[in-house]
């Protein structure tokens, strides 16, 4: 059975999989809004996990649907959804048809869920694999093609590697996963990796299959294949998880290497209600310890302007719960728990929606 909005028909039973979260819509009494969103599969599992968190709290229904950052964006500017889930911020473009969706008012993002991106690979009796940027980038761009090569020998000294064929895969879809992988090698590799960062990917060769779902299983199925694709999907599939070189000596990801990045995330205005993370910095940060190849996805939302009252202050009542209460079981499903300070940065921008 379906929900009417707006004159938008929202099915309660959504394609893909959906999260069904319940939210207090706190303003006025007990009346609920129904909230959507739809967008990236990175932030699927930890809204699915928001998701039962919500539930025990009561009141609104908001379907979260993980078709692709692309859709979601699309989704949201034609008002279809009232926020959208993307693992990169709106382009120039976007954001202009984002202020006329929003009446006039500028959209927002909220990076509520932070996950690093784990380069799982399937390769029998090789454990302990050991990579780095350059390396990662000329894999990706078919100028390493067999495990055994001697840039690959040299960061794993030691190991017996296979003869097998490498086969890079990546996202067929349009994919903030990719946009931000692509991003990290040029922060990090930029000599091995010279493409424009794009939600398209731009390497040479290799393989594609949609979705993070899609790699994922294409890795578990495919020996001595590799992919980018968010942690908890690689742990999903028992797959290996790469130790990264960043420059300082290999990492292994972490929930703690992972939460040690984020503790040093900037902004790229800082002071702004408009949380953009300063990605780059990110992903050529060199601290101790630090896994910095992270995702940290965007909840778009409208600052303002909603036509139906009810959904601003059912989205803040919502993600204030997920900052407070959603915490708890995120790392068992890839995700990093956001630390006190991160989450008091965030607070302000969700207080502000109107």
């Amino acid at each position: 059975m379906g929900i009417q909005r707006s004159g938008v028909r929202v099915s309660a039973a959504m394609a893909g999989v959906a999260a069904v979260l319940a939210v207090s819509a706190c303003s006025g009494g007990g009346d609920g809004a129904t909230i959507t969103g739809e967008g990236s599969t990175a932030q699927q599992k930890a809204m699915e996990h928001f998701g039962k968190v919500l539930t025990d709290d009561g009141g609104a229904v908001l379907d979260y649907t993980g078709s692709g950052s692309g859709d979601g964006i699309k989704k949201f500017l034609a008002g279809d959804v009232d926020f959208a889930g993307s693992d990169s911020p709106l382009k120039d473009d976007e954001a202009a048809k984002a202020k006329t969706r929003c009446g006039g008012n500028d959209a927002w993002h909220l990076p509520l869920v932070a996950g690093p991106v784990a380069l799982a690979y399937h390769l029998d009796g090789v454990k302990d694999l050991k990579l780095s940027p350059t390396v990662i980038a000329k894999i990706f761009d078919s100028k390493i093609t067999a495990w055994n090569d001697k840039e690959i020998a040299a960061l794993n000294p030691g190991t017996a590697l296979p003869s097998t064929k490498i086969v890079a895969v990546h996202r067929s879809d349009s994919s903030g996963t990719t946009d931000n992988f692509q991003k990290f090698l040029s922060s990090a590799a930029p000599q091995a990796w010279s493409y424009e960062h794009s939600k398209e990917f731009k390497g040479k060769g290799g393989s594609a299959a949609s979705k993070s779902t899609g790699v994922g299983d294409t890795v578990k199925k495919t020996p001595g294949a590799i992919t980018y694709v968010e942690w908890g999907f690689a742990t999903e599939n028992n797959l290996g998880v790469a130790s990264v070189d960043f420059g300082i000596g290999p990492v292994k990801l972490t929930a703690e290497s992972a939460a040690k990045a984020l503790d040093a995330v900037r902004f790229t205005d800082e002071g702004a209600k408009n949380l953009v993370v300063d990605a780059e910095a990110l992903f050529a940060s060199k601290t101790p310890g630090a896994y910095p190849l992270l995702l940290t996805p965007y909840s778009v939302v409208c600052s303002a302007g909603y036509s139906d009252a009810a959904i601003a202050p059912a989205l803040k009542q919502a993600f204030t719960t997920i900052l407070d209460k959603g915490q708890a079981g995120l790392a068992e499903l890839g995700y990093v728990p956001l630390p006190d300070g991160y989450r008091a940065r965030l607070k302000p921008t969700i207080d502000a929606l109107r």
